[in-house]
């Protein structure tokens, strides 16, 4: 069974750093893009950063762009989320994608979807 799992969320202040990780399992995503997305209540999933299968691109969301860093671990399986100076407006659930193509801020290319991981950031 193919899984995509999140973890690293959780309550920081406003300023503050998290390090968000995707695990992948039950086949190697590593010639695949991976991304991240997020959505914040009453609100639609919007994306945050993208990587292509060799990290040689790098897309991000104008509004984390300096903040947040993408890069994987083909080895591992995993992509990560390094966010920086966290804003209040940074608070939702994260959620990692894979794609067979580079999937960049497409929501409708990415195949395989993780069940996200909560970040709230505190003013």
């Amino acid at each position: 069974q193919v899984q995509l799992v999140e973890s690293g969320g959780g309550l920081v202040q406003a300023g503050g750093s998290l390090r968000l990780s995707c695990a992948a399992s039950g086949r190697s995503f590593s010639t695949y893009a991976r991304g991240w997305f997020r959505q914040a209540p009453g609100k639609e999933r919007e994306f945050v950063a993208a990587i292509s299968w060799d990290g040689r691109r790098t897309d991000y969301a104008d509004s984390v762009k300096g903040r947040f860093t993408i890069s994987r671990d083909n080895a591992k399986n995993t992509v990560y989320l390094q966010m920086n100076t966290l804003k209040p407006e940074d608070t939702a659930v994260y959620y990692c994608a894979a794609s067979q193509y580079y999937g960049g801020s497409v929501y409708s290319r990415y195949t395989y979807w993780g069940q996200g991981t909560q970040v709230t950031v505190s003013s």
